[in-house]
């Protein structure tokens, strides 16, 4: 497998990543598919099939979409050139995302910009 994008979690002030914590606290089965569709983003980037990943926002925020007995979440964007910064992890309950989570993933992406 060809790596042509990179990923990294986005990080508070104090140094912890919300989204790296959702995904250990997950169970096994759980975590292998989220880091199997996370090595997807890596080597497709951008042109990932519409099915694993879409884009919410023009604000750049996109979804990447696991499935499974739960439906989980990662909220992502664009950070610089080949990389991805992960901003939001979460299960998905209802049928629409709801409205605070992309806000939050809004507002991590500015802080995240604005300190590099």
């Amino acid at each position: 497998m060809c790596r042509t994008w990179k990923i990294v979690y986005y990080r508070n002030r104090r140094g912890s990543s919300s989204v790296y914590d959702f995904i250990e606290a997950a169970q096994v089965q759980e975590q292998a598919k989220m880091y199997n569709s996370l090595e997807l983003l890596e080597e497709f980037g951008i042109g990932v099939r519409p099915l694993f990943a879409k884009k919410l926002t023009v604000s750049g925020i996109w979804e990447l979409r696991i499935v499974g007995n739960d439906s989980i979440r990662i909220l992502y964007a664009a950070a610089s050139d080949k990389t991805f910064v992960l901003l939001h992890a979460f299960y998905k309950k209802k049928q629409k995302i709801d409205r605070k989570d992309v806000q939050l993933a809004e507002r991590r992406l500015q802080e995240f910009k604005s300190r590099y």
